[in-house]
């Protein structure tokens, strides 16, 4: 709602042109009817957005692609990969690492980041039985004596990760780490990692840090501010966004 009056109150002070920067969209995971008499939330969300009057938006790691298809507007979907890839780098001897999707949904993400550090790709096979509890039912591929870093968009209740880490160590993996784009970190999910097998859950800055997630001893955060600012810089500039992720 406040972005929704920012960018009202710009268009009646005959601003040019107004970009939504909007680093984590919010209902991103309603993208469809998963069921009869439910909303698509992500579609009614950017119809608000286009209506107020934003001529372009710019987010961070959308969690299905298509969302760019429900504006009728410039979409930017930037990628925290490329930022994601310089801390494996740093951190990580790169040979013994295996990238794990903590579902079979998110193995597109998963392939890509594996692609980049050449290393081999793991999958998480799970169930969920109610919203916000998963269940993990089995491990595709040998992850034995490998540090595993499972790859995704979102971390809300932090359910998926946790036992997907618990059935990682039991397959013989020798440490779990998480890169996760968006914290959500709703609820208990923050006692939840601290109390849990992972070593450490990395996300970014798309959602402000509690003060829960600043002090937990197994959750660092890297900041995006630059990779924004220089998309920023860019559609200002009317050069290629895209070029930054090539």
């Amino acid at each position: 709602m406040e972005l929704l009056i920012i960018i009202d109150a710009l268009r009646r002070a005959s601003g040019r042109r107004v970009t939504a920067v909007i680093p984590y969209f919010g209902y991103a995971r309603q993208d469809r009817k998963p069921a009869p008499r439910t909303p698509i939330s992500a579609k009614l969300v950017s119809n608000l957005i286009t209506r107020a009057g934003a001529d372009r938006v710019m987010t961070l790691d959308l969690h299905a692609g298509q969302i760019q298809g429900f504006f009728d507007i410039p979409t930017d979907n930037l990628y925290a990969a490329p930022m994601m890839v310089r801390d494996i780098r740093e951190r990580f001897d790169v040979s013994k690492v295996m990238v794990v999707s903590p579902d079979v949904g998110g193995v597109g993400r998963a392939r890509g980041l594996a692609k980049r550090i050449n290393a081999p790709l793991a999958i998480v096979d799970k169930r969920r039985e109610r919203a916000g509890e998963s269940e993990v039912m089995n491990v595709i591929g040998e992850v034995e004596g490998y540090t595993c870093i499972l790859v995704d968009d979102i971390i809300d209740s932090g359910g998926t990760v946790v036992n997907a880490a618990d059935a990682l160590l039991d397959q013989g993996a020798t440490e779990v780490y998480a890169y996760i784009t968006h914290g959500v970190l709703s609820g208990g999910a923050v006692a939840r990692i601290t109390a849990s097998r992972l070593k450490e859950l990395v996300i970014t800055d798309s959602i402000q840090p509690t003060q829960a997630v600043k002090v937990a001893r197994n959750i660092r955060t890297l900041s995006v501010a630059s990779l924004i600012g220089e998309a920023i810089g860019r559609t200002a500039a009317e050069e290629s966004v895209s070029s930054l992720f090539d």
